[in-house]
């Protein structure tokens, strides 16, 4: 009794904390109410279906045709000649125009852009150079050189490192095309980039099972910003093996694996099928148990504003990271993970979405004026993307006229009296548009190049 008296004092306290602490920030406009995804989804008109699943077939089908970022695997040949492939290395790994440095401030000279180019092993290149194909095991990083070396612009800002590039998750098909000197990398391809991964993230198998694979059904969709496996005893790699929003799994049954699975019943969890790399680096599909609790959907998620407004607000206060980095994501990360969760692909790169044909486009220059500007944002609708020089937004809606927008973002800058403030956000937020400058030269609205719409 004590102690539940004990703890009902505690959320007493709790309670009043929160009701008599203000809300404070830096970032203009905002309000506590802003930050909770409810207060932007005031009507049923935002359960109705933007898209159905055949639409959004057909609608990646369209994609794949207009951007030529987009690569099906199906579609790769079986051998790249040495100038094919020299020309897909030298793409992915190529010496930046300006100046890197590490962090402690040393320049990269000569001598380690030779370093790094050694790595590449071109001279190992055959005539004719067999495409083998994996799946990811596990979160990995995608670099542009084949090196963990974190490598940083002038400004020296090391929450960019200029190397990383993205990132894999599990259970992702991809190409292998190369690998590095030492043999720890892997050069890859997947549907929307190429890089270089860690060796021991893939796992090599036949093309047609891997491509077989990724299409299975019934299959399982994580719909969380981040799940986890259930714990296992006795294969390690698949216990409590992190998932990323819009992984998708192929669904077993317990009259495939029985009604004890690593030592628990899975009744009261989804059976998935993962893939385990063998000491060989083959691969090996196994089952492994998803607790029921989990945040996963069976199938892809409705397409509808309700559901992609709840999808962003699932990664709010997330930290930035650049290309993936610190375990996290940055702006097109944040997007691409959340259209995932529907089943909707797009390329990996801001100007590459931005600028790219597919959904409906409405498209300014330099000789757009304001009033152009605001008239096309007032009429955006939920989930619709703002384009700016690399970076993307998620639109939520208007609160007392202003548009507000829900973006991974780095930098917080904006005009006060006698300068420009320079703040950090570094996460996902939710900001306003127009007090905001995309940075020190141009705000948000003079930036703002694109609105897409996927619906």
């Amino acid at each position: 009794m004590l102690k539940t008296l004990g703890l009902l004092c505690c959320i007493s306290s709790l309670l009043v904390e929160a009701a008599v602490l203000p809300f404070s920030s830096d970032v203009p406009l905002l309000t506590a109410d802003h930050l909770h995804s409810h207060y932007w989804l005031t009507s049923n008109k935002h359960d109705q279906l933007l898209l159905s699943p055949q639409h959004i077939t057909e609608r990646n089908s369209q994609t794949f045709k207009l951007q030529p970022e987009l690569q099906a695997l199906q579609n790769l040949p079986v051998i790249l000649s040495k100038a094919e492939l020299a020309a897909k290395i030298q793409r992915v790994s190529t010496k930046a125009g300006t100046s890197r440095f590490y962090a402690d401030g040393t320049e990269l000279d000569d001598s380690d852009w030779q370093r790094y180019q050694a790595l590449l092993a071109l001279d190992t290149l055959q005539p004719a150079n067999a495409v083998q194909f994996g799946l990811v095991v596990k979160r990995t990083a995608l670099r542009a050189f084949p090196t963990v070396d974190r490598v940083f612009n002038q400004q020296m800002n090391t929450d960019l490192d200029r190397f990383s590039e993205t990132a894999l998750f599990p259970a992702e098909p991809v190409a292998v095309l190369h690998k590095s000197r030492d043999a720890n990398w892997l050069l890859v391809q997947s549907y929307n980039y190429s890089g270089w991964v860690l060796s021991r993230d893939i796992a090599i198998g036949d093309r047609q099972q891997i491509l077989a694979y990724s299409q299975r059904e019934p299959f399982l969709v994580v719909t969380g910003a981040k799940i986890s496996t259930a714990f296992n005893p006795e294969i390690s790699a698949i216990s409590e093996l992190q998932l990323e929003m819009g992984v998708r799994l192929p669904l077993l049954s317990a009259a495939d694996t029985g009604h004890k699975l690593y030592g628990q019943n899975p009744a009261a969890s989804y059976i998935v099928q993962l893939p385990q790399r063998l000491h060989d680096g083959s691969l090996s599909l196994i089952p492994a148990l998803i607790p029921r609790s989990s945040d996963v959907s069976i199938g892809y998620l409705a397409f509808t504003e309700r559901n992609i407004v709840g999808q962003a607000f699932k990664f709010l206060g997330e930290r930035y990271g650049w290309g993936h980095d610190y375990n996290g994501r940055d702006c097109t990360g944040f997007i691409s993970e959340i259209f995932r969760s529907f089943g909707l692909l797009m390329p990996r790169n801001s100007g590459q979405q931005g600028n790219g044909s597919y959904g409906r486009n409405t498209r300014f220059t330099a000789d757009s004026s304001p009033s152009d500007k605001l008239a096309a944002l007032a009429q955006l609708q939920i989930g619709d993307l703002l384009y700016f020089p690399g970076h993307v937004a998620l639109y939520l809606g208007h609160s007392n006229n202003e548009v507000f927008m829900i973006h991974d973002v780095n930098t917080l800058i904006y005009p006060v009296q006698g300068g420009m403030y320079h703040g950090s956000l570094n996460g996902v937020a939710v900001t306003p548009l127009q007090p905001l400058y995309a940075n020190a030269q141009q705000s948000y609205l003079q930036a703002l190049y694109a609105i897409k719409s996927l619906r």
